[in-house]
């Protein structure tokens, strides 16, 4: 009856640790997802600056607006001194 338990708990083992490596590699693709993500936008930034210069401009422009709207909307964090 020993050796049955043994033997659950090495499977136990392998599952967890198989969901363990699962979620590594999970991590590793959405981390890959995302740079590979940034690195079209990039690419995509330039050649439209580089066919259409007004465009990249205006898209720019807007971005900045944006930002700056969203930064000046944002909820503010009260910022605690240390005592």
């Amino acid at each position: 009856m020993e050796i049955i338990a043994q033997w659950l708990d090495d499977l136990d083992d392998v599952v967890f640790s198989c969901r363990l490596l699962r979620e590594r590699i999970r991590n590793l693709l959405l981390a890959s997802l995302l740079l590979s993500a940034a690195v079209i936008l990039e690419v995509a930034a330039v050649l439209l600056a580089l066919r259409h210069p007004p465009l990249a401009s205006a898209t720019a422009t807007m971005l900045l607006v944006f930002l700056m709207y969203r930064s000046a909307t944002a909820p503010r964090v009260a910022v605690q001194q240390a005592s």
